[in-house]
């Protein structure tokens, strides 16, 4: 019998993440460093939000002739991290079957997934992260 992978083994190890109290620029300069498209939110490494790239963009989206930078500035000003992220986030343990993960973002409509053992994040899986684990095995 064929060993099941389990999200543990593809997952990203050490997410970046964000606290509450961080603004919406630092939210952006992480998604540009580090070339990710989400972004959990913790307090105490406990998964409390989650931040997309797509969610900064739709905030960003203002009618204004003025710099881009100065929009973003003043938009990312008037918003908090908790009032753009997402809440009661679907999580996964380490220990969940790879295709039970896809099968939850399928379904669910989103990208990644916080792992979560123990009630501390410990990685993210994304659908890239899936992608690349089908194409290596099939």
């Amino acid at each position: 019998m064929r060993h099941q992978a389990e999200v543990g083994d593809i997952m990203a190890t050490k997410p970046i993440a964000l606290k509450r109290s961080d603004t919406l620029e630092i939210a952006e300069a992480l998604f540009n460093q580090y070339q990710i498209k989400h972004i959990p939110v913790v307090s105490h490494d406990v998964v409390i939000g989650m931040v997309s790239f797509t969610d900064l963009q739709k905030i960003s989206q203002a009618e204004v002739s003025a710099d881009e930078h100065d929009i973003n500035t003043v938009v990312y000003n008037t918003f908090s991290i908790e009032q753009v992220m997402t809440k009661n986030v679907v999580t996964v343990p380490s220990n969940t079957p790879v295709n039970e993960a896809a099968q939850i973002l399928a379904e669910r409509e989103f990208h990644a997934l916080p792992v979560v053992d123990d009630g501390i994040l410990v990685g993210m899986v994304t659908t890239t992260d899936l992608l690349k684990y089908y194409i290596k095995v099939f």
